[in-house]
């Protein structure tokens, strides 16, 4: 059986930033659900399959908290939420058909249901309309750092199909990897508020920071949730990343501090794809011997302490206090 992992903080909650952006988060929705509209049938179909799937929203949540927190008064923030959305929901079309997933938020992917073309074409459709919201809202400097968030997401994902089953990868290399394909998505998120707010250069890097460290702490954390989570929660099955054979840090600290036999069972596993019915718990039972998922939640905690650092250029506030708990939450998640 896998292991459970215990969190800090089980009280830690996103609902008060929920409730902060309630208003907003409507509109938002609003937004996106009329530019996935489209005469071609199957392209509102596919996306919305994912879209109300049940995600959380909170990239989105992170770009109308950060205008609020930045004191903008305009309604541009609207349309730059539902591009980050657009982004993200693009980015997990593209990966399902990647990882060859068969689930996503506890559903059947786009791909199993509509074909691989369809969700990689779907998903660059999402793009396209994500790039006509960021010119409508006006704001260069914005456009020029979602249209970035873009591309270094590509690469980040290029990166990790290189060091896809590759037991040899460094934990830095890991971590550049993560930076690209999760953590920058965050940080151009947040980035965009005090951007259009026309706040001080300090303002806008400490906002970027708050979301590059938050999402660092995310992607941690799920890859600690897939050999220690409960799989009706995770929305996929726990050990997916295992039987992908996906180089996650769990496995990288695993690896190094493993003795030559151990070490033969991850190549064997996760480079060979020779997988037995025992081998998950195995795995596992390594991970916790060299106690590669405690020290992976480590240092998810020291990238949540980075980014709750970064908010303390602002006063006070109950916004301020609402994202702290995200960070919180973010780590305490058990599902």
């Amino acid at each position: 059986m896998a292991v459970i992992v215990p969190f800090e903080t089980p009280g830690a909650s996103i609902e008060e930033l929920v409730a902060l952006v309630a208003g907003d988060m409507e509109r938002v929705n609003a937004t996106i659900l009329s530019r996935t509209g489209s005469d071609v049938t199957m392209i509102p179909e596919v996306a919305n399959h994912l879209i109300s799937s049940g995600g959380k929203r909170l990239r989105p949540m992170l770009t109308l908290a950060m205008a609020n927190l930045a004191g903008y008064t305009g309604d541009g923030h609207i349309k730059l939420a539902a591009s980050v959305e657009f982004m993200h929901t693009a980015t997990l079309l593209h990966d399902d058909v990647v990882d060859e997933s068969e689930m996503r938020r506890g559903k059947l992917s786009a791909r199993m249901l509509w074909g691989n073309e369809a969700s990689v074409l779907v998903g660059d459709f999402l793009l396209g309309q994500a790039f006509r919201m960021m010119v409508e809202v006006g704001s260069l400097r914005a456009l020029d750092i979602l249209s970035a968030a873009a591309a270094t997401i590509a690469e980040g994902e290029v990166m990790q199909l290189a060091a896809a089953k590759n037991t040899a990868t460094t934990e830095d290399e890991y971590l550049a990897v993560i930076r690209g394909k999760t953590a920058e998505l965050f940080a151009a998120a947040c980035e965009v508020g005090p951007v259009i707010a026309n706040r001080p250069k300090a303002e806008q890097t400490a906002c970027r920071s708050v979301g590059m460290n938050l999402g660092i702490a995310f992607q941690l954390v799920d890859d600690v949730l897939d050999y220690g989570g409960k799989s009706a929660k995770l929305g996929k099955n726990t050990g997916d990343d295992f039987r992908e054979g996906k180089i996650t840090l769990p496995v990288v600290l695993a690896f190094r501090r493993g003795n030559d036999t151990e070490r033969a069972f991850w190549i064997k596993a996760l480079e060979r794809g020779e997988i037995g019915d025992t081998d998950l718990d195995h795995a596992i039972g390594l991970m916790n011997k060299h106690r590669a998922l405690e020290d992976t939640l480590s240092r998810a905690q020291h990238y949540g302490a980075m980014a709750v650092d970064a908010l303390a250029l602002f006063p006070s506030s109950p916004m301020k206090s609402a994202l702290e708990q995200v960070v919180a939450f973010c780590l305490a998640r058990s599902h």
